[in-house]
């Protein structure tokens, strides 16, 4: 089976978990897959799905990690799918991006590096990416659940995520 097609086979697999949970819980909602690099993407829309997102995305990281156990049950493999409810991980991260943004306007105009606040694992890796495509260098300092970025000179060490 081509990557592609384990990535099709995951979302599927998590299409009818999430549809099979909404039906339990009676909300609307409709299911949309893809694939994002090198994961499956899904994302539930439609209806008001606020609840599923919760305070910070807290629901919604937890149901992530339920949909990626229902991926490993029919698998035998771990999943690295990343489910977005309602727009909530999208908007999120075009926000992230621009708190990123001043992050490399700030040591481009000559802070040695900037801290930001405490962020899940996805906030992070949005960060580094958006930081390693200006051309600069991060890291992850601290321990969850405050682990954060901090944002370098291209020079610096770079540990990532």
């Amino acid at each position: 089976m081509s990557d592609a097609s384990k990535l099709e086979n995951e979302g599927d697999i998590a299409a009818d978990f999430l549809e099979g949970l909404l039906d339990i819980a009676d909300l609307d909602g409709d299911i949309d897959m893809d694939v994002d690099g090198d994961r499956a993407a899904v994302a539930v829309v439609g209806g008001n799905l606020d609840h599923l997102v919760g305070r910070d995305g807290e629901v919604l990281d937890a149901l992530q990690e339920l949909t990626r156990l229902a991926v490993y049950r029919e698998t035998g493999e771990r999943s690295r799918l990343m489910l977005d409810v309602a727009g909530y991980r999208a908007a999120r991260k075009a926000e992230l991006v621009g708190i990123a943004g001043e992050a490399i306007a700030k040591v481009q105009a000559g802070e040695a590096s900037v801290s930001l606040d405490p962020m899940n694992p996805f906030e992070r890796k949005v960060v580094h990416d958006a930081v390693a495509a200006a051309g600069l260098a991060s890291s992850s300092d601290g321990a969850e659940p405050h682990r954060y970025v901090v944002v370098h000179g291209a020079g610096a060490d770079e540990a990532g995520e």
